[in-house]
């Protein structure tokens, strides 16, 4: 599967959940919400004292397995190596991310100040391989 029809369905499908490595090797999987960023990038938010977030600082390979609404229907797994971008320069990024998944937000000032409150950041996948995406 090319990389671009991953891309696309991203764009389409936000549900996905994120495998990333803890310090013995073990796997660590979240739930978690997707969108793809204007310069192509898969992107979510997320807090910097999040366990995810410690685990990708460590090793920025993880596994997304992304999904429909649903959930039993098309799906394609991505493995990915991941940035993060912590505040005051990861805001602008969260506030496109939020308007490319959700939309506009009503109180574009209360939700800059809930993304410092929280410690958001934001992290940026760059797509290595795409698969399966089919049941076998």
């Amino acid at each position: 599967m090319e990389i671009q029809h991953a891309i696309d369905f991203v764009q389409q499908h936000h549900h996905a959940v994120l495998a990333t490595y803890r310090e013995d090797g073990g796997v660590q999987m979240s739930p978690v919400i997707v969108g793809v960023t204007e310069t192509g990038h898969i992107a979510m938010s997320t807090r910097e004292t999040a366990f995810k977030t410690k685990n990708l600082r460590r090793n920025q390979k993880a596994t997304l397995c992304v999904f429909t609404n649903d959930f039993f229907g098309k799906w394609l797994q991505i493995e990915v190596t991941a940035q993060i971008i912590s505040l005051p320069e990861a805001m602008d990024g969260l506030v496109d991310y939020y308007t490319r998944v959700v939309g506009e937000h009503p109180d574009w000032n209360d939700y800059r100040a809930a993304m410092q409150r929280e410690q958001r950041v934001l992290v940026r996948f760059d797509v290595q391989h795409v698969g399966p995406d089919r049941q076998g």
